[in-house]
């Protein structure tokens, strides 16, 4: 029978997969002698088991009650003992953090009988018990027994207009009352006086609260399994609501939102944890801890330096003060922005605490694609109506919404919103991930709105005390009474704390600033991102080349570290004044007037490709020759339709549209495309590789140094390919030009026969996009938008196959083409040049399988650079899910 329950002295940091992150760390401090409240841990395995079967697994109740019976041993009393009662907290603990999305309760083991005996206990403070007996029964009507909003609304009853510092305990008192009441009028049942029945229904409500609607929307947003299920922490309860002299805070050994060093976090006197990070009262910096208990102050800094070094990474850590003593009750690698990930990890590697391919891995492509977000222009004047918390920084700029339902509707139709709120909790994340920025009234740097903001890379402002938040109406009021309404524009500064009225321009990012040359060398992020830059490229086996196809896009893809063009998509070259020129080509009647219109397009192909050469001299440029339909070329059928039927149709349109019928497809993503355009249309593969060889050969005459490299799209089988290889490869011969001869792999038969394919082809080159539409059988266009959500909703996809590559279905198959088609031919050269070339889980998997390059938008080179650098190190991760 498996160990379901570990005492903290059993433990250690590296059990995360059991014990889950919280109970891991728990462990990990107690074995470092650092100051943790007893208890023990309930393993992830129990909670999968009991997920799966509805019910605690065989032996579990009695691992619960042995170890439950020692922690009460070793403190000396019992659970919910009338006269001087133990009180346990039941936390959740995955092994990746999730913050607020899952389920806790304090105070456990408080009932009539045992708050009088705390009370006595506590030197006769009536008020501290009845305040933590009201938390429990407000805590484990929500958490426990699905209440939701009635508790806060009894408590900002009673309060009226004052503060929670100014309730009696004769005002707890009235308000455990009032809480019994609506546990009894909603359930039908007392509140349980039981302590152990309290403390089974809770552990079984944080079992179950891995399944919450908020838990599931917070995995999928951050890329977690969804079968690892949440251990739980029961632990001894010390208390922060004792008094003044007592506290709870939230300490980081670095700022989270920079990276620069020095005292970071909150302190909330006479208050519990929940206190925090709810928001729900202002707290005070760290540093004011020096003077309201200097001997608990310095204490905390030489438990942060310890952990920090023990850890080798920031560490977020929970605390508690009671009467002077301190309790450390969490310590994790800490979240945190893209800018503190790239200073903190230059840092520690400065500080010889961990080495540059580690600082590598510690900084993920995500990051820096944040990084190159832009940023608000300085020199535009703009009317600023408060200043709040740099929270999570970034420029954000949509309609205020103050409520997340609202948020997910509007951008739901593609409306750029700002979430404003007086606090966030877990059931806003819905609104938070839609949101473009997250703005609020109250709490700190580690409230919840800026502790999941900054885990998203969302731009975040949060304690703008100046702004009177009203969600009911819909409307903020700023001073000087400048009031903002639902669909009003905001813009959000999480850089600088600053909210203004109205959208504020923006420019780019000092980190896309470097990647084009002129960026301000003394910012230190920027030397930063310069120095795991370099490391990173020199550690990375892929190359990086860029989808391009023009000389500006190419140069730039230049500029950000590319390594020549993976993908130049002639159709895009067709369009705009040259569509007519294709329509000739479709309309002609005969073969001279179809060369007629090739000849008009030649030279025009000529002089693009001669661009592009000029801009990647030296550099390899893969040209796909024209893949798409040639009635997508043509005018919409629908209007053609209507200007012919009204009269107001030329005879072209009427011609046009004779041919628009004649192309028809039902399905033309399966239909007459890619090579066999070039097998059915005399001449038209041949004027596009005439064009590329004629380019070629002028840059060469120019000194230039051109390296072209044509690409056969859509090949199914290898006759295909080599009909028009040998085409190709006469007309090169004719201009001189040497250029490699290869196809996209985008059908699945390609995939399957590529020994047979590599007998023709220089190179593969995968076009995942139609690749994923094949294999899963998918039109992207049509079921994203149509049934995807439910996909994900039901675990049926952990993410989008058109966003990370499908590892079982497309990733077999791609491993299956590189396996086959290098037996073929051993110099086989082989990239990728779908969207999935700027993923970063899918760079990892083109270095896994061995992939020469992968292609990729201009702007998402600098990711795939720093994730091929990554992939290839694939060394200690610091992992801050």
């Amino acid at each position: 029978m498996p160990k379901f329950v570990y005492d903290f002295t059993e433990g250690n940091k590296d059990l995360k997969d059991l014990l889950g992150g919280k109970g891991a760390n728990l462990a990990e401090m107690t074995n470092l002698g650092l100051p943790v409240p007893p208890g023990f841990t309930i393993t992830s395995e129990a909670c999968r088991s009991y997920l799966a079967d509805g019910a605690f697994p065989a032996g579990l109740g009695d691992e619960i009650e042995a170890h439950l019976a020692e922690l009460e041993r070793r403190m000396g009393k019992r659970l919910g003992q009338a006269d001087d009662p133990l009180l346990v907290s039941v936390r959740s603990g995955a092994k990746f953090s999730m913050p607020g999305m899952m389920e806790t309760v304090l105070n456990i083991g408080l009932n009539d009988e045992s708050v009088r005996g705390l009370a006595k206990q506590a030197g006769g403070n009536d008020r501290f018990a009845w305040d933590s007996y009201r938390r429990l029964i407000q805590m484990f009507g929500k958490t426990v027994l699905g209440i939701d909003g009635r508790f806060e609304e009894a408590l900002e009853d009673l309060k009226g207009s004052r503060d929670d510092l100014d309730l009696t305990a004769a005002d707890f008192q009235r308000l455990v009352e009032v809480y019994k009441g609506i546990v009894r009028d909603t359930t039908g049942r007392d509140f349980p006086a039981d302590p152990r029945e309290q403390m089974r229904m809770a552990v079984e409500a944080v079992f179950e609260s891995w399944n919450a609607p908020r838990a599931i929307l917070y995995r999928r947003q951050e890329r977690i399994p969804a079968d690892l299920g949440t251990a739980v922490n029961i632990c001894t309860m010390v208390f922060g609501n004792r008094g003044m002299d007592s506290g709870t805070g939230v300490a980081f050994t670095r700022d989270p939102g920079t990276g620069q060093q020095g005292i970071y976090g909150d302190y909330l006197q006479n208050a519990q944890g929940e206190d925090v990070v709810a928001g729900i009262r202002n707290t005070v910096p760290l540093q004011d801890l020096a003077t309201i208990d200097p001997a608990a102050y310095d204490e905390l800094l030489a438990i942060m330096e310890k952990l920090e070094n023990h850890y080798r990474d920031l560490c977020d850590i929970e605390f508690t003060i009671e009467r002077g003593k301190l309790w450390m009750l969490q310590t994790r690698v800490g979240k945190r922005t893209a800018a503190a990930a790239f200073r903190i990890a230059v840092q520690l590697a400065d500080q010889g605490l961990i080495d540059f391919d580690e600082a590598v891995t510690r900084c993920s492509g995500e990051q820096l694609a944040q990084l190159m977000f832009p940023r608000f222009d300085s020199k535009v004047k703009a009317r600023k109506i408060t200043t709040g918390m740099n929270a999570s920084p970034g420029a954000a700029v949509g309609r205020a919404v103050f409520t997340s339902e609202r948020a997910v509707e509007l951008a739901g139709q593609g409306e750029d919103v700002i979430l404003v709120r007086r606090e966030t909790n877990p059931e806003d994340l819905g609104g938070m991930i839609a949101a473009r920025g997250i703005l609020t009234s109250r709490g700190g740097k580690t409230s919840h709105a800026a502790v999941v903001a900054r885990g998203m890379g969302k731009t975040c402002v949060c304690g703008a005390e100046e702004l009177e938040v009203d969600v009911r109406a819909g409307r903020l009021t700023a001073p000087g009474g400048v009031v903002v309404e639902e669909g009003d524009v905001l813009s959000i500064d999480g850089t600088t704390g600053a909210v203004y009225l109205g959208e504020v321009p923006v420019v780019d990012s000092p980190v896309v600033e470097y990647f084009e040359g002129t960026a301000d060398p003394s910012d230190d992020l920027v030397r930063a991102v310069d120095r795991i830059m370099r490391h990173a490229d020199q550690a990375r086996a892929l190359g990086v080349r860029a989808n391009a196809d023009t000389g500006e896009d190419a140069a730039r893809a230049r500029r950000f570290g590319g390594e020549g063009i993976g993908l130049c998509r002639t159709e895009h070259m067709f369009l705009g004044e040259r569509r007519r020129l294709v329509e000739n080509l479709i309309l002609a009647a005969d073969g001279e007037e179809r060369q007629a219109a090739l000849d008009a397009l030649e030279p025009l192909q000529r002089a693009d490709f001669e661009e592009i050469f000029t801009a990647m001299d030296g550099l390899p440029v893969t040209v796909r020759l024209i893949d798409p339909p040639l009635h997508e070329f043509l005018p919409d059928i629908v209007d053609l339709s209507v200007k012919v039927a009204t009269g107001r149709g030329s005879d072209r349109d009427a011609t046009l549209l004779e041919a628009v019928k004649r192309l028809h497809e039902q399905n033309p993503m399966l239909g007459l495309r890619g090579v066999r355009l070039g097998l059915v249309i005399p001449g038209l593969f041949a004027m596009q590789v005439r064009a590329i060889a004629e380019a070629a050969h002028s840059r060469r005459e120019q000194g230039g140094d051109p390296r072209a490299e044509i690409m056969i799209p859509l090949v199914g089988a290898v006759q295909e390919l080599e009909l028009i290889r040998e085409e190709a490869v006469a007309i090169l011969s004719r201009t001189g030009v040497e250029a490699l001869v290869g196809t996209m792999i985008e059908v699945p038969r390609a995939a399957l026969t590529a020994g047979q394919i590599a007998e023709a082809a220089d190179f593969f080159s995968f076009g995942t996009n139609d690749l994923t539409q094949m294999t899963w059988g998918f039109s992207r266009d049509d079921v994203e938008s149509a049934f995807f959500g439910k996909y994900l909703d039901q675990g049926i996809f952990g993410v989008s196959p058109f966003e990370t590559i499908d590892r079982d279905g497309v990733g077999r198959l791609m491993r299956i083409a590189v396996e086959e088609g290098r037996r073929t031919r051993p110099d086989l050269k082989l990239g990728i040049c779908g969207e999935h070339g700027g993923d970063p889980e899918s760079v990892r998997f083109c270095h896994e399988v061995g992939l020469d390059y992968v292609s990729c938008s201009p702007f998402r080179i600098p990711v795939a650079r720093l994730e091929a650098g990554r992939a290839a190190i694939a060394g200690t991760t610091s992992d801050t899910r």
